[in-house]
């Protein structure tokens, strides 16, 4: 069906305004860009794989830019850093793999479930205080493995299970923060260059991505626009209201795909 120019642009203005606040909260938290955009994208009934691949797609310059800000205002572990690639790549191409190989409708309840999970630990961490203290290493593979594979398996899941990981662990916060939102950037390309490979391979046959392009845009617009604001916005804004916002908006979209899937 043709759509109108008005109804198109009404369609990227509103994945503007949800990229850019998805990303102020990512750049805020350490988490959650691609949790909401997700969330968005499959109530609006976008399969699984498309709305991973499309949101990998815009997270390449929302990353690029959210971890140039962090490596400007030297918010990055270095060491943390290259502890968090190998293992979230290698996450991050798992899960890839396993995404393009199902049939999307079958993944959907699984990954509206999971978001609705991710949101309610969201809304039940703000309510907890956190002691800081020295991040063994051994928790980081791990944590970043199961962060990346979560990540291409439901479009998001990288920060909520890494970061919170890690300052579950009593990282210092700015370090945690900055350290995972410069290793996504590595893990996104990876998600990317394996949907790319599984789409030229044949693997992924539902791979029509022309339709997500004003989702795409709008996303990377909202998102490179917000990711400066982002170091602003952590010193104004509270943490634990704003987690249990989020939390609860996610709650509410998973819940929301799960009634459309029911109907």
């Amino acid at each position: 069906m043709h759509r109108g120019s008005g109804i198109i642009m009404e369609d990227f203005l509103l994945f503007v305004l949800v990229g850019a606040v998805a990303q102020l909260v990512d750049g805020a938290l350490g988490m959650a860009y691609g949790v909401i955009s997700s969330s968005v994208l499959l109530a609006s009934g976008v399969s699984p794989a498309q709305a991973s691949a499309s949101i990998h797609a815009a997270e390449l310059f929302t990353t690029a830019a959210s971890g140039s800000a962090h490596w400007a205002n030297r918010n990055i572990d270095w060491p943390l850093f290259w502890r968090l690639v190998p293992f979230g790549v290698a996450g991050g191409i798992l899960g890839t793999y396993v995404l393009t190989g199902i049939d999307g409708a079958i993944l959907k309840p699984y990954v509206a479930g999971y978001l609705g999970i991710v949101g309610i630990y969201l809304v039940v961490r703000s309510f907890k205080k956190i002691p800081q203290r020295p991040v063994r290493g051994l928790v980081v593979p791990p944590l970043a493995a199961t962060g990346g594979f979560l990540d291409a398996i439901g479009g998001g899941g990288w920060g909520p299970i890494v970061t919170s990981g890690l300052l579950g662990a009593g990282g210092q916060p700015r370090y945690v923060i900055g350290s995972v939102n410069a290793a996504e950037f590595l893990v996104t390309l990876a998600v990317s260059l394996t949907f790319l490979v599984a789409l030229l391979t044949g693997r992924w046959e539902e791979a029509d991505m022309t339709g997500n392009a004003v989702a795409v845009g709008g996303l990377i617009l909202g998102g490179v626009v917000a990711a400066p604001l982002a170091a602003y916005a952590v010193r104004i804004i509270p943490e634990k209201p704003l987690l249990r916002l989020v939390g609860a908006l996610i709650c509410g979209l998973a819940i929301y795909q799960i009634a459309r899937l029911l109907a």
